[in-house]
């Protein structure tokens, strides 16, 4: 097959450089390839069975619109959060793309209500409460799609493109690129475990945009032809989950209060993040059935509880250039300890130094949403760096959030964030090998849908 731009990954950076370049007039032929299904047949089994049952590839965290868009749907409007991408091109212009982007998302249908803006007066006390206690409050602007609500979104942008002449192959790999005198000619894509199905595409341009669920793979691509990169940072952490109650002054305030601190003793950088009021604890999985927990909220369907993800950032230095695969690791082990499942336990017996039982949870006023995660023990594969992170920064969070550290918070593991493999760019994503391109969360510049989806904004003008 031949076209004039490839795109690897039909995420938020992906689908909105094919937009993009429609709504600029492009005449060029667009391939866009896809490892998951079309969004009308991502279904999760799990709603009817309760239990995962280990879906190959997981229709959480691949298909039309990525893992992110499917799990939540919460857009961040403001370049402060959603990683680096504001260091490449400048604050200014990375603002403006967002907001740009933004108008995509409301023509598409996206609530017109944006949480965490008019209440000055309450935000001043969050935030005293938070340099209090050594904590920094970034209170950015969000708009709230939910997660039935960011389906139907990306549904009619999934119709638009295929619409407006862009070819969306799904349910394939893409097993390599086509590299031929130090320029990226295309890429060869694959059924899942069927090399007999291998195509190749030619194409003027590659680029790249497949997530963190592909940070990994094209970690491995940058090795083998040498485009340059460098290991980046490794975001390891829990899902916690309180009650309504505790959280309610934040959650009507701010909707997402983002919380950045440097713990002592190692002073690495931990932070709140995807924090979903009403929500529910989810589960994803990835390559080699590695389970891994996520959260998300819907617009309609509430539950008790609230739950955000606590993050500790780990960069490591020379000789070690495998961020990826240590986190993996910790994943695996925590797997391992609860079964395959997901493991949970409670903030106090955390510090009690005992395991969580299952008649424990059953008499707590915090219920778990997530019905099929395992009472255990989370600190037996969780690295003492991090768990000593994460416990002072709960701490910290209690003075902001009278409550946080009660007995009965629920910590669930293991939380990991794949965005390792930072790719050395110019401005106009180009990278050291001609042709090829990489965008959003799998490139190590962005963390977010809006983020990303403002970077494949960039790119469609780019490339148009």
């Amino acid at each position: 097959m031949k076209c004039d731009v490839v795109i690897v990954g039909a995420g938020p950076a992906g689908i909105f450089t094919a937009l993009e370049m429609l709504k600029k007039g492009t005449k060029k032929k667009i391939i866009l390839v896809e490892k998951g299904h079309s969004i009308k047949q991502r279904k999760c089994p799990k709603n009817q069975t309760k239990k995962c049952l280990n879906c190959n590839p997981c229709n959480i965290t691949t298909g039309f619109s990525g893992a992110g868009a499917f799990s939540d749907g919460k857009l961040s409007l403001s370049c402060e959060v959603g990683g680096d991408l504001p260091s490449l091109i400048g604050e200014a212009y990375a603002q403006e793309m967002i907001d740009y982007t933004d108008t995509i998302y409301l023509e598409f249908g996206a609530d017109t209500k944006v949480e965490g803006i008019n209440q000055t007066e309450k935000v001043k006390d969050i935030r005293k409460k938070a340099i209090q206690a050594g904590l920094k409050l970034v209170d950015c602007p969000i708009r709230h799609l939910g997660t039935e609500k960011a389906q139907e979104i990306y549904s009619a942008i999934e119709e638009y493109l295929k619409a407006h002449g862009v070819e969306i192959i799904f349910d394939r790999n893409c097993h390599d690129i086509i590299l031929e005198n130090g320029t990226c000619k295309g890429v060869i894509i694959e059924k899942e475990k069927h090399p007999e199905t291998r195509e190749e595409i030619f194409a003027e341009h590659t680029v790249i945009a497949t997530g963190r669920r592909g940070a990994e793979w094209l970690e491995k691509i940058c090795a083998k032809y040498d485009i340059a990169h460098k290991p980046g940072t490794v975001d390891i952490g829990v899902r916690v989950e309180v009650r309504n109650e505790i959280m309610e002054d934040v959650n009507n305030v701010l909707y997402e209060s983002k919380l950045i601190g440097y713990p002592r003793p190692f002073k690495n950088k931990v932070r709140t993040f995807c924090q979903n009021p009403g929500g529910f604890v989810s589960q994803e999985n990835y390559d080699d059935d590695l389970a891994v927990v996520n959260g998300h909220s819907y617009k309609e369907l509430k539950s008790n509880n609230t739950n955000l993800a606590i993050l500790c950032s780990h960069n490591f230095t020379e000789p070690f250039n495998q961020p990826i695969e240590y986190a993996k690791k910790i994943g695996e082990l925590s797997n391992m300890l609860g079964a395959g499942q997901i493991l949970v336990q409670r903030y106090g017996d955390i510090l009690d130094g005992k395991r969580t039982w299952e008649k424990e949870l059953s008499q707590s006023n915090v219920r778990p949403t997530l019905p099929d995660a395992i009472a255990g023990d989370i600190t037996s594969a969780m690295p003492y760096r991090s768990m000593i992170n994460i416990i002072n920064f709960i701490q910290a969070v209690d003075h902001v959030v009278p409550g946080f550290a009660a007995t009965e918070t629920l910590l669930y593991s293991p939380e990991l964030k794949f965005y390792s493999n930072r790719v050395k760019m110019d401005e106009h994503f180009n990278t050291n090998v001609e042709g090829l391109h990489c965008l959003g969360d799998s490139s190590g510049w962005t963390r977010g849908l809006m983020m990303a989806s403002a970077m494949g904004v960039i790119m469609g003008r780019h490339l148009t």
